[in-house]
Protein backbone atom coordinates (compact mmCIF):
# COMPACT_ATOMS: atom_id res chain seq x y z
CA UNK A 1 0.00 0.00 0.00
CA UNK A 2 1.43 3.30 -0.33
CA UNK A 3 2.26 5.80 2.46
CA UNK A 4 -0.88 7.27 4.54
CA UNK A 5 -0.22 11.17 3.93
CA UNK A 6 -2.46 12.02 6.62
CA UNK A 7 -0.83 9.26 9.01
CA UNK A 8 -1.74 7.05 11.80
CA UNK A 9 -4.31 7.52 14.13
CA UNK A 10 -4.88 8.90 16.29
CA UNK A 11 -1.90 11.30 15.39
CA UNK A 12 -4.66 11.88 12.08
CA UNK A 13 -7.47 10.69 10.27
CA UNK A 14 -7.47 7.48 8.72
CA UNK A 15 -5.61 7.81 5.03
CA UNK A 16 -7.72 6.36 2.14
CA UNK A 17 -5.43 3.57 1.64
CA UNK A 18 -5.71 2.13 5.22
CA UNK A 19 -7.28 -1.10 5.55
CA UNK A 20 -10.93 -1.00 7.05
CA UNK A 21 -10.77 -2.48 10.68
CA UNK A 22 -13.10 -5.77 10.74
CA UNK A 23 -16.42 -5.65 11.78
CA UNK A 24 -17.19 -7.36 15.40
CA UNK A 25 -20.09 -9.38 15.45
CA UNK A 26 -21.76 -10.63 18.60
CA UNK A 27 -21.80 -14.07 19.73
CA UNK A 28 -25.62 -15.55 19.57
CA UNK A 29 -25.62 -18.57 22.18
CA UNK A 30 -27.44 -21.38 21.08
CA UNK A 31 -30.99 -22.10 22.15
CA UNK A 32 -31.99 -24.15 25.28
CA UNK A 33 -32.66 -27.99 23.76
CA UNK A 34 -36.88 -28.22 23.73
CA UNK A 35 -38.27 -30.00 26.79
CA UNK A 36 -41.65 -32.47 26.05
CA UNK A 37 -44.61 -30.98 26.96
CA UNK A 38 -46.34 -32.45 30.16
CA UNK A 39 -50.30 -31.32 30.07
CA UNK A 40 -51.02 -32.72 33.64
CA UNK A 41 -47.81 -30.60 35.22
CA UNK A 42 -48.78 -27.91 37.27
CA UNK A 43 -48.52 -23.85 35.74
CA UNK A 44 -44.72 -22.58 35.79
CA UNK A 45 -44.66 -19.18 37.14
CA UNK A 46 -43.27 -17.20 34.86
CA UNK A 47 -40.51 -15.12 36.07
CA UNK A 48 -41.17 -11.13 36.74
CA UNK A 49 -38.92 -9.44 34.38
CA UNK A 50 -36.99 -6.74 35.46
CA UNK A 51 -38.15 -3.57 35.28
CA UNK A 52 -36.39 -1.92 32.23
CA UNK A 53 -37.84 1.23 32.76
CA UNK A 54 -36.91 2.07 36.24
CA UNK A 55 -33.18 0.95 35.59
CA UNK A 56 -33.01 3.28 32.85
CA UNK A 57 -34.55 6.30 35.29
CA UNK A 58 -31.59 5.73 37.59
CA UNK A 59 -28.91 5.96 35.09
CA UNK A 60 -30.52 9.09 33.87
CA UNK A 61 -30.60 10.98 37.56
CA UNK A 62 -27.29 9.78 38.22
CA UNK A 63 -26.52 11.63 34.39
CA UNK A 64 -28.07 14.24 35.16
CA UNK A 65 -27.05 14.65 38.73
CA UNK A 66 -22.96 14.49 37.20
CA UNK A 67 -24.02 17.02 34.78
CA UNK A 68 -25.46 19.50 36.96
CA UNK A 69 -22.04 18.65 39.28
CA UNK A 70 -19.88 19.11 36.03
CA UNK A 71 -21.96 22.70 35.46
CA UNK A 72 -21.39 23.74 38.23
CA UNK A 73 -17.67 22.79 39.15
CA UNK A 74 -16.91 24.17 35.16
CA UNK A 75 -18.54 27.63 36.27
CA UNK A 76 -16.72 27.75 39.69
CA UNK A 77 -13.78 26.85 38.14
CA UNK A 78 -14.07 30.05 35.82
CA UNK A 79 -14.74 32.29 38.35
CA UNK A 80 -11.26 31.10 40.10
CA UNK A 81 -10.01 31.07 37.34
CA UNK A 82 -10.91 35.05 36.48
CA UNK A 83 -10.37 35.87 39.96
CA UNK A 84 -6.93 34.43 39.12
CA UNK A 85 -6.10 36.12 36.02
CA UNK A 86 -7.33 39.72 37.46
CA UNK A 87 -9.82 40.73 34.77
CA UNK A 88 -12.47 41.28 37.90
CA UNK A 89 -10.06 42.83 39.95
CA UNK A 90 -11.71 46.69 40.78
CA UNK A 91 -8.43 49.18 41.97
CA UNK A 92 -8.91 51.40 45.07
CA UNK A 93 -9.86 54.73 44.21
CA UNK A 94 -9.74 58.21 46.17
CA UNK A 95 -13.17 59.92 46.13
CA UNK A 96 -14.01 62.87 43.43
CA UNK A 97 -12.51 66.20 45.22
CA UNK A 98 -15.06 68.90 43.61
CA UNK A 99 -14.17 71.30 46.28
CA UNK A 100 -12.27 75.15 46.22
CA UNK A 101 -8.68 75.89 46.28
CA UNK A 102 -7.08 77.98 48.74
CA UNK A 103 -6.44 81.41 47.82
CA UNK A 104 -2.93 81.40 47.38
CA UNK A 105 -2.38 78.66 45.37
CA UNK A 106 -2.09 78.60 42.14
CA UNK A 107 -5.34 76.67 41.15
CA UNK A 108 -6.82 79.09 43.62
CA UNK A 109 -5.51 82.50 41.73
CA UNK A 110 -7.00 81.11 38.72
CA UNK A 111 -9.91 80.49 39.95
CA UNK A 112 -10.49 84.10 40.71
CA UNK A 113 -8.68 85.74 37.95
CA UNK A 114 -10.29 83.29 34.77
CA UNK A 115 -13.56 85.02 34.90
CA UNK A 116 -11.81 88.12 33.96
CA UNK A 117 -9.79 86.95 31.64
CA UNK A 118 -10.77 87.80 27.68
CA UNK A 119 -9.59 86.06 24.71
CA UNK A 120 -9.26 88.86 21.76
CA UNK A 121 -9.53 88.37 18.17
CA UNK A 122 -8.17 90.78 15.64
CA UNK A 123 -8.95 91.10 11.79
CA UNK A 124 -7.89 94.30 9.70
CA UNK A 125 -5.41 96.03 7.21
CA UNK A 126 -4.81 92.26 5.78
CA UNK A 127 -3.53 90.90 8.90
CA UNK A 128 -5.38 88.88 11.77
CA UNK A 129 -4.22 87.79 14.93
CA UNK A 130 -5.00 86.53 18.87
CA UNK A 131 -3.83 88.29 22.49
CA UNK A 132 -5.38 88.35 25.69
CA UNK A 133 -7.07 91.22 27.83
CA UNK A 134 -8.45 91.69 31.21
CA UNK A 135 -11.79 93.50 32.58
CA UNK A 136 -11.07 96.69 34.23
CA UNK A 137 -14.51 97.98 35.07
CA UNK A 138 -18.43 97.20 35.30
CA UNK A 139 -18.24 99.87 32.51
CA UNK A 140 -17.29 97.29 29.97
CA UNK A 141 -13.54 98.70 29.42
CA UNK A 142 -10.56 96.11 28.77
CA UNK A 143 -6.82 96.27 29.03
CA UNK A 144 -4.77 94.88 26.17
CA UNK A 145 -1.44 95.55 24.01
CA UNK A 146 -1.50 98.22 21.60
CA UNK A 147 0.52 95.71 19.40
CA UNK A 148 -2.58 93.13 19.35
CA UNK A 149 -5.23 95.55 18.40
CA UNK A 150 -2.93 97.70 16.21
CA UNK A 151 -4.29 96.05 13.04
CA UNK A 152 -7.41 97.07 13.49
CA UNK A 153 -6.36 100.78 14.24
CA UNK A 154 -8.22 102.06 11.08
CA UNK A 155 -10.51 99.68 10.15
CA UNK A 156 -11.29 95.79 11.06
CA UNK A 157 -12.91 93.57 13.59
CA UNK A 158 -12.34 92.97 17.33
CA UNK A 159 -14.29 90.55 19.43
CA UNK A 160 -13.29 88.97 22.49
CA UNK A 161 -14.44 86.06 23.91
CA UNK A 162 -15.09 85.73 27.99
CA UNK A 163 -14.01 82.75 29.83
CA UNK A 164 -17.62 81.00 29.85
CA UNK A 165 -17.61 80.98 26.24
CA UNK A 166 -19.23 84.15 25.38
CA UNK A 167 -18.38 86.04 22.39
CA UNK A 168 -18.77 89.86 22.07
CA UNK A 169 -17.48 93.05 19.50
CA UNK A 170 -15.79 95.54 20.93
CA UNK A 171 -14.53 98.70 19.86
CA UNK A 172 -11.27 101.06 20.38
CA UNK A 173 -11.47 103.35 23.15
CA UNK A 174 -7.40 104.78 22.68
CA UNK A 175 -4.32 103.01 22.55
CA UNK A 176 -0.51 104.06 23.03
CA UNK A 177 2.36 102.88 20.72
CA UNK A 178 4.78 103.94 23.22
CA UNK A 179 3.94 101.95 26.42
CA UNK A 180 2.17 99.20 23.82
CA UNK A 181 -1.03 99.72 25.49
CA UNK A 182 -4.29 100.28 24.45
CA UNK A 183 -8.20 100.06 26.33
CA UNK A 184 -10.68 98.36 24.28
CA UNK A 185 -14.34 98.22 25.16
CA UNK A 186 -17.56 96.04 25.13
CA UNK A 187 -20.97 97.64 25.47
CA UNK A 188 -24.58 96.02 26.78
CA UNK A 189 -22.51 93.07 28.60
CA UNK A 190 -23.55 92.33 32.11
CA UNK A 191 -21.97 90.25 35.32
CA UNK A 192 -18.50 91.25 33.94
CA UNK A 193 -15.97 90.41 36.10
CA UNK A 194 -12.92 93.11 37.38
CA UNK A 195 -9.72 91.94 38.00
CA UNK A 196 -8.28 93.97 41.17
CA UNK A 197 -5.11 96.00 40.75
CA UNK A 198 -2.35 95.76 42.92
CA UNK A 199 0.66 97.18 43.18
CA UNK A 200 3.95 97.02 41.03
CA UNK A 201 6.20 99.21 43.91
CA UNK A 202 5.57 96.14 46.21
CA UNK A 203 6.91 93.30 43.99
CA UNK A 204 10.20 91.68 44.76
CA UNK A 205 11.94 89.01 43.21
CA UNK A 206 11.15 85.68 44.08
CA UNK A 207 7.75 86.33 44.60
CA UNK A 208 5.28 83.94 43.02
CA UNK A 209 3.21 84.77 40.25
CA UNK A 210 0.63 83.42 37.55
CA UNK A 211 0.43 84.39 33.96
CA UNK A 212 -2.92 83.55 32.12
CA UNK A 213 -3.35 84.21 28.57
CA UNK A 214 -3.79 82.05 25.35
CA UNK A 215 -0.57 81.16 23.70
CA UNK A 216 -0.86 79.95 20.37
CA UNK A 217 -4.99 80.22 20.37
CA UNK A 218 -4.78 77.92 23.96
CA UNK A 219 -7.44 80.19 26.00
CA UNK A 220 -7.36 79.80 29.19
CA UNK A 221 -3.46 78.62 29.83
CA UNK A 222 -2.52 79.13 33.36
CA UNK A 223 1.54 79.11 33.73
CA UNK A 224 3.39 80.04 37.08
CA UNK A 225 6.79 81.18 37.82
CA UNK A 226 8.32 84.12 39.74
CA UNK A 227 9.36 87.50 39.69
CA UNK A 228 13.13 87.03 38.10
CA UNK A 229 14.35 90.95 38.21
CA UNK A 230 12.97 94.28 38.18
CA UNK A 231 13.68 97.10 36.37
CA UNK A 232 14.20 95.20 33.11
CA UNK A 233 14.73 98.24 30.20
CA UNK A 234 13.11 96.67 27.49
CA UNK A 235 12.76 97.93 23.89
CA UNK A 236 10.10 95.89 22.01
CA UNK A 237 8.57 96.31 18.42
CA UNK A 238 5.02 95.73 17.53
CA UNK A 239 6.91 94.01 14.20
CA UNK A 240 3.72 93.62 11.61
CA UNK A 241 0.79 93.85 13.85
CA UNK A 242 1.76 96.92 15.73
CA UNK A 243 2.98 98.86 12.49
CA UNK A 244 7.02 99.06 13.86
CA UNK A 245 5.93 101.11 16.04
CA UNK A 246 8.56 100.61 18.92
CA UNK A 247 7.77 100.69 23.06
CA UNK A 248 9.87 101.34 25.73
CA UNK A 249 9.40 99.60 29.01
CA UNK A 250 10.60 99.66 32.70
CA UNK A 251 9.71 95.89 32.71
CA UNK A 252 8.99 93.16 35.36
CA UNK A 253 10.93 89.98 34.34
CA UNK A 254 9.44 87.18 35.05
CA UNK A 255 10.21 82.84 34.45
CA UNK A 256 6.28 82.06 34.06
CA UNK A 257 5.97 80.55 30.45
CA UNK A 258 5.34 83.52 28.32
CA UNK A 259 4.33 82.93 24.28
CA UNK A 260 2.62 84.76 21.59
CA UNK A 261 -1.21 84.94 22.57
CA UNK A 262 -0.35 85.74 26.04
CA UNK A 263 0.27 89.52 24.64
CA UNK A 264 -1.80 91.75 27.19
CA UNK A 265 -2.61 89.12 29.46
CA UNK A 266 -2.26 89.85 33.47
CA UNK A 267 0.67 88.67 35.91
CA UNK A 268 -1.25 87.92 38.95
CA UNK A 269 0.57 87.45 42.70
CA UNK A 270 -0.46 85.94 44.92
CA UNK A 271 -3.23 87.38 46.85
CA UNK A 272 -5.12 87.26 42.98
CA UNK A 273 -3.97 90.95 42.15
CA UNK A 274 -2.58 91.90 38.81
CA UNK A 275 0.79 93.40 39.10
CA UNK A 276 1.63 93.41 35.33
CA UNK A 277 0.65 93.14 31.67
CA UNK A 278 2.23 90.50 29.96
CA UNK A 279 3.39 92.11 26.70
CA UNK A 280 7.57 90.18 25.14
CA UNK A 281 9.41 87.63 25.55
CA UNK A 282 13.54 86.68 24.72
CA UNK A 283 12.90 83.75 22.33
CA UNK A 284 15.73 81.61 21.32
CA UNK A 285 14.90 82.12 17.52
CA UNK A 286 16.40 85.39 17.17
CA UNK A 287 17.49 86.97 20.59
CA UNK A 288 15.59 89.85 20.69
CA UNK A 289 12.39 91.34 22.99
CA UNK A 290 9.84 90.99 20.79
CA UNK A 291 5.72 90.33 22.39
CA UNK A 292 4.01 89.65 18.33
CA UNK A 293 5.92 89.11 15.41
CA UNK A 294 8.87 86.40 16.96
CA UNK A 295 7.47 83.00 17.05
CA UNK A 296 9.53 81.15 19.27
CA UNK A 297 8.50 79.71 22.26
CA UNK A 298 9.05 80.90 25.90
CA UNK A 299 13.33 80.25 26.93
CA UNK A 300 12.19 81.93 30.86
CA UNK A 301 12.35 85.36 30.19
CA UNK A 302 9.00 87.05 29.81
CA UNK A 303 9.10 90.75 30.60
CA UNK A 304 5.62 92.59 31.88
CA UNK A 305 4.66 95.87 31.60
CA UNK A 306 4.37 97.38 35.88
CA UNK A 307 0.38 97.64 36.73
CA UNK A 308 1.21 101.35 38.19
CA UNK A 309 2.56 102.61 34.91
CA UNK A 310 -0.16 101.21 33.33
CA UNK A 311 -3.10 101.67 35.36
CA UNK A 312 -1.78 105.60 34.74
CA UNK A 313 -1.66 104.95 30.70
CA UNK A 314 -5.22 103.31 31.18
CA UNK A 315 -6.90 105.82 32.94
CA UNK A 316 -5.70 109.01 30.66
CA UNK A 317 -6.48 106.31 27.27
CA UNK A 318 -10.38 106.06 28.90
CA UNK A 319 -10.66 109.80 30.06
CA UNK A 320 -9.22 111.69 26.84
CA UNK A 321 -8.33 108.74 24.89
CA UNK A 322 -4.62 109.69 25.28
CA UNK A 323 -1.26 109.24 27.02
CA UNK A 324 0.95 111.69 28.02
CA UNK A 325 4.63 110.57 28.41
CA UNK A 326 7.04 111.82 30.65
CA UNK A 327 9.85 113.68 28.88
CA UNK A 328 13.29 115.26 29.68
CA UNK A 329 12.39 117.63 26.49
CA UNK A 330 15.65 116.64 24.80
CA UNK A 331 16.33 114.71 21.50
CA UNK A 332 18.42 111.70 22.38
CA UNK A 333 21.37 110.44 20.07
CA UNK A 334 19.99 106.93 18.96
CA UNK A 335 23.70 106.13 17.07
CA UNK A 336 25.62 107.44 20.33
CA UNK A 337 27.76 103.72 20.37
CA UNK A 338 29.43 104.87 23.92
CA UNK A 339 28.58 104.50 27.59
CA UNK A 340 25.09 106.48 28.70
CA UNK A 341 22.61 108.55 26.62
CA UNK A 342 24.23 111.39 24.69
CA UNK A 343 21.80 114.52 23.48
CA UNK A 344 21.93 114.77 20.31
CA UNK A 345 23.56 118.00 18.64
CA UNK A 346 20.41 119.05 16.50
CA UNK A 347 16.56 117.73 16.82
CA UNK A 348 14.38 116.66 14.20
CA UNK A 349 13.51 118.48 11.29
CA UNK A 350 16.84 121.06 12.24
CA UNK A 351 15.03 121.38 15.46
CA UNK A 352 16.91 122.06 18.73
CA UNK A 353 17.90 119.35 20.47
CA UNK A 354 17.12 121.08 23.60
CA UNK A 355 14.05 122.14 23.55
CA UNK A 356 13.45 126.08 24.52
CA UNK A 357 11.95 126.18 28.06
CA UNK A 358 11.72 122.74 28.46
CA UNK A 359 12.98 120.69 31.95
CA UNK A 360 16.03 119.71 30.18
CA UNK A 361 16.96 123.39 29.56
CA UNK A 362 15.74 124.24 32.84
CA UNK A 363 18.32 122.41 34.35
CA UNK A 364 21.27 123.44 32.32
CA UNK A 365 21.51 120.29 29.89
CA UNK A 366 23.24 121.04 26.62
CA UNK A 367 24.22 119.66 23.11
CA UNK A 368 26.54 116.62 23.38
CA UNK A 369 26.03 116.20 27.29
CA UNK A 370 26.12 112.55 28.40
CA UNK A 371 23.45 111.38 30.85
CA UNK A 372 25.03 108.27 32.57
CA UNK A 373 22.98 107.92 35.69
CA UNK A 374 18.87 108.88 36.55
CA UNK A 375 18.31 108.69 40.17
CA UNK A 376 21.72 107.04 40.62
CA UNK A 377 20.76 104.02 38.25
CA UNK A 378 23.25 103.76 35.51
CA UNK A 379 22.04 104.46 31.84
CA UNK A 380 24.34 102.66 29.07
CA UNK A 381 22.18 103.62 26.11
CA UNK A 382 19.27 106.22 24.76
CA UNK A 383 16.89 103.53 25.15
CA UNK A 384 17.43 102.79 28.27
CA UNK A 385 17.54 106.97 29.55
CA UNK A 386 13.79 106.46 28.12
CA UNK A 387 12.87 103.69 29.36
CA UNK A 388 13.84 105.26 32.97
CA UNK A 389 12.30 108.34 32.24
CA UNK A 390 8.77 106.77 30.89
CA UNK A 391 8.80 105.13 34.80
CA UNK A 392 7.76 107.92 36.50
CA UNK A 393 4.89 110.76 35.76
CA UNK A 394 5.00 113.87 34.36
CA UNK A 395 5.79 116.61 37.24
CA UNK A 396 7.84 114.02 38.98
CA UNK A 397 11.32 115.31 39.71
CA UNK A 398 14.37 113.29 38.68
CA UNK A 399 18.22 113.85 39.76
CA UNK A 400 20.20 113.01 36.22
CA UNK A 401 24.12 112.48 36.65
CA UNK A 402 25.53 114.14 33.34
CA UNK A 403 29.36 114.87 32.01
CA UNK A 404 29.92 117.65 29.64
CA UNK A 405 33.39 117.59 28.04
CA UNK A 406 36.28 116.60 29.48
CA UNK A 407 34.61 118.23 33.06
CA UNK A 408 33.96 116.04 36.02
CA UNK A 409 30.48 114.70 36.08
CA UNK A 410 27.86 116.74 37.89
CA UNK A 411 24.17 116.29 39.33
CA UNK A 412 21.51 117.56 38.44
CA UNK A 413 17.65 118.22 39.34
CA UNK A 414 14.96 117.73 36.73
CA UNK A 415 11.07 118.46 36.88
CA UNK A 416 9.80 115.62 34.38
CA UNK A 417 7.45 117.56 31.25
CA UNK A 418 4.51 115.80 29.63
CA UNK A 419 4.22 115.09 25.69
CA UNK A 420 0.88 113.82 24.32
CA UNK A 421 0.40 111.12 21.68
CA UNK A 422 -2.68 109.21 21.00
Amino acid sequence: HPADPYGTPPYGRPGPWAPAPPVQRPTVPPPPPAQPHDPWAPPVQAARPTSVHGRRGLVGAVVAAAIVAGLVGGVAGAYIQRQDAGTGITLPQAPADHGGRAPGTVAGIAAATLPGVVYIHVKGNGEEGTGTGFVLDAQGHILTNNHVVAPAASSGDISVTFSGGATHKASIVGRDAGDDLAVIKVSGVSGLKPLTLGNSESVRVGDPVVAIGAPYDLEGTVTSGIISAKDRPITASGGAQGGGEVSYVNALQTDAPINPGNSGGPLMNAQAQVIGINSAIRSADNGSPDGAGSQGGSIGLGFAIPINQAKRVAEELINTGKAVHPVIGVTVDMRYVGDGARIADQGTNGAPAVTPGGPGANAGLKPGDIITQVDGEPVHTGAELIVRTRSHTPGDHIRLTVKSGDAAPRTVDLVLGGSTTG
